[in-house]
């Protein structure tokens, strides 16, 4: 079966950085789409920031020039580098894998901004 696994998340205070890492693993081939998401209490699932098998890039307004995604498409892993982080960034990060034949999410990893 399909895994995905999130890795990096933890405790910083403002203005501090952190690096999530996200791998696929079994029975997955030909990911497009490897995309960050994030989920605060109370809120709704959002997109963070996505990247494509052939290296197109987004990222929401809200990160933009903080957060770079980056992949490594051999090894079905993407990294997601987060620097003056902020309290708003506290969230769970998700993980998510597309392909043309199935989409995978990840568990999710806890980020927490605070002083």
């Amino acid at each position: 079966q399909v895994h995905v696994v999130e890795s990096g998340g933890g405790l910083v205070q403002p203005g501090g950085s952190l690096r999530l890492s996200c791998a696929a693993s079994g029975s997955i081939f030909n990911i497009d789409r490897m995309d960050w998401y994030r989920q605060a209490p109370g809120n709704e699932r959002e997109l963070v920031a996505s990247s494509t098998r052939s290296g197109s890039t987004t990222y929401a307004d809200s990160v933009k020039g903080r957060f770079t995604i980056s992949r490594d498409v051999a090894k079905n892993t993407v990294y997601l580098q987060m620097n003056s982080l902020k309290p708003e960034d506290t969230a769970v990060y998700y993980c998510f894998a597309g392909t043309i034949t199935g989409d995978y999410w990840g568990q999710g990893t806890q980020v927490t901004v605070s002083s």
